[in-house]
């Protein structure tokens, strides 16, 4: 078993000539990389309330779905890009999976590196600084079979660069990206249900950007045809659409988050597999595949 000196690309090691341009590029890569930066913590604990573990265990397992077709999982190596504190990484190496992060926030590598040790998975997670739009100067052509890019287009001026170089990443045609992004319908029921901000409503059913509420920064909001075109122009093919948090948002009160979590997950995968909640729910979740000439 590697050691963790061996496996894992200690933060602020940057010898390479990939690294330190990455760490030149760090603080322009996405847009409220400096809130990241300077308080990732806010959006680790995020991630323990109900809401963003229910996006989390959503995303997951509609990405098992796939991973269960391979015969041999504990043969596949993923890429997780702009990967945050990490959680995914874990539940993919606890699988048997090879997995590389990459994001440009030291801060939050920190938080995904703290998270690989307590799993004991250090073996099987690399970690590395890097900037998403230079994917294809990073890796070398066809080194993964799963690429993740998960709540990170939606930060970018040009989500194209990024969707291009994972491409150039998978391996073969039976190779996935997973992509997840927010849902300008979503924005506009959040607005009108949650808040009862009719103004905000009526103008998110046009608007191209948002105010995302953890730190309020401007994200991308997709909507499923602009979605499915960005992809297109990658010479990327949709395989699967799935919604994510489609009612969980809008539950009454008197339903808990936390002792119900059960049957709103379930309700909420059920819900999430048909098209036509795909296109109201909160995030839309597409996994692709590389488009055949």
């Amino acid at each position: 078993m590697a050691t963790i000196a061996s496996r894992i690309v200690k933060l602020g090691e940057l010898g390479r000539s990939e690294d330190l341009f990455a760490w030149e590029h760090m603080k322009t890569t996405v847009k409220g990389e400096s809130c990241f930066e300077s308080d990732a913590s806010r959006y680790a604990a995020y991630l323990t309330t109900p809401e963003g573990r229910l996006r989390a265990d959503l995303v997951f397992a509609n990405l098992q779905e796939f991973l269960a077709v391979s015969a041999r999982v504990n043969s596949l190596r993923a890429l997780d890009v702009g990967c945050g504190t990490g959680g995914t990484a874990v539940r993919l190496a606890d699988l048997g999976i090879d997995v590389t992060l990459l994001d440009s926030s030291a801060a939050m590598l920190a938080l995904a590196e703290r998270a690989i040790v307590e799993a004991g998975v250090t073996d099987r997670i690399t970690v590395k600084h890097g900037d998403a739009r230079q994917l294809a100067t990073i890796f070398q052509t066809g080194s993964f079979d799963i690429v993740l890019c998960h709540n990170l287009l939606e930060y970018l001026d040009d989500p194209d660069p990024v969707l291009r170089g994972a491409r150039h990443l998978m391996r073969n045609a039976s190779a996935i990206l997973s992509v997840l992004v927010r849902n300008q319908a979503g924005e506009v029921l959040k607005a009108a249900l949650q808040t009862g901000d009719l103004a905000a409503a009526d103008h998110n059913l046009t608007v191209d950007w948002g105010e995302e509420s953890l730190y309020r920064g401007r994200v991308r909001l997709f909507t499923s045809e602009a979605l499915e075109a960005v992809l297109k122009d990658a010479s990327l093919t949709i395989k699967a659409r799935r919604g994510v948090r489609v009612i969980a948002d809008y539950l009454p009160a008197q339903i808990s988050r936390s002792t119900e979590y059960e049957r709103i997950f379930a309700l909420e995968r059920k819900l999430g597999k048909r098209l036509e909640y795909f296109g109201i729910a909160r995030y839309m979740h597409c996994l692709a595949s590389c488009a055949t000439p």
